[in-house]
């Protein structure tokens, strides 16, 4: 597989990254021992890039990896994680924590799920409203200068808050939704990144499984699935958002690639400082998606896609009206 450098001082990582969240739960149940294999035979493709969060499920996707991971050298991977999201023993989501002290706090039981010495790339989920930037960046450095994190990464953050981060410490890369169906980073936040030299992971390219060419209108939530919690999942925008899916499924059957892959090729095709992250939970779905890394679109390829998924067209918010307000790139 192809790698990329994000940014000038950032790691070399694979083409397209692996997101883990979906395989503790966040769609509905997960299957262990599929998991795992699904981590393997990621790895064993080539992808280098691990992510996750040490809230998903509760620091249960992070023993989950750390499990995968055994045996494997460390430097033939890398493992971003993000911290400070704050959850109730009943799963409920109840705010961020990104002070400098509770920074250190999270790291040390991420290190021992994941039975680590170090971090790749180390990244707050969300801007903390009671907290500076600043402050949590210059946490994080200091846990670079102790040995125990690599490099900073940021998520969900707007072109401010970037340009102040950058200020305190390099910035590998912004973690950010970013696809056919979500391209608000285009007007302001992947131009700074570039102009800083920040790459960029992007996840939710198949808009939750929409894009993925599979999901059917009215199709039941399971129990813990995060979609039922979703406006482009409603009905009403669900119907009318798998119109636009299935005008992508027919220029991406004319080109002679299934639905997800025309998705995520389109993405890497934005430019080589952005890395795809794959959310599979099967080793099929792994396989079908990575048959991305090896289709070349086109600028005429590009346009019809655009095309088939005009982003004015496209029915709800990415999130819910509270977890949007928590979102610092969208103000």
């Amino acid at each position: 597989m192809k790698t990329v450098k994000l940014g000038p001082t950032g790691p070399t990582v694979s083409r397209f990254g692996l997101g883990c969240m979906a395989l503790s739960g966040t769609y509905g149940p997960a299957d262990h021992a599929e998991s795992i294999a699904t981590i393997h035979a990621a790895l064993d493709a080539g992808v280098t890039l691990i992510d996750t969060g040490d809230f998903y499920g509760m620091g249960s996707n992070e023993l989950l990896i750390g499990e995968a991971l055994k045996g494997r050298a460390r430097d033939s991977f890398q493992v971003s994680v993000k911290f400070g999201a704050m959850r109730g023993p009943d799963a409920a989501w109840n705010g961020y924590d990104a002070r400098p002290a509770a920074l250190k706090n999270f790291l040390a039981y991420t290190l021992t799920r994941l039975g680590l010495d170090h971090i790749d790339i180390y990244r707050p989920a969300r801007l903390d409203p009671n907290v500076p930037i600043e402050e949590t960046v210059g946490a994080i450095k200091d846990m670079i200068d102790a040995g125990y994190v690599r490099h900073v990464g940021l998520s969900e953050v707007g072109s401010e808050t970037i340009r102040r981060a950058a200020l305190e410490a390099p910035i590998s890369d912004l973690q950010i939704e970013y696809s056919l169906m979500s391209r608000g980073i285009e007007d302001e936040i992947l131009p700074i990144c570039r102009v800083l030299g920040i790459g960029v992971t992007a996840y939710g390219v198949l808009s939750r499984g929409m894009l993925g060419g599979s999901w059917k209108a009215g199709t039941e939530k399971r129990k813990g699935d995060i979609r039922g919690r979703m406006p482009r999942y409603d009905a009403g925008n669900e119907e009318k958002n798998l119109a636009l899916v299935a005008a992508l499924t027919r220029v991406a059957n004319e080109k002679g690639i299934t639905t997800a892959q025309a998705a995520f090729a389109w993405v890497a095709a934005q430019g080589d400082d952005i890395v795809p992250l794959i959310g599979s939970r099967t080793r099929e779905q792994l396989a079908d998606i990575l048959g991305a890394a090896d289709v070349a679109l086109t600028q005429s390829d590009l346009a019809e896609i655009e095309a088939a998924v005009p982003s004015r067209a496209v029915a709800g918010a990415r999130y819910n009206a509270p977890q949007m307000a928590m979102l610092d790139s969208e103000k």
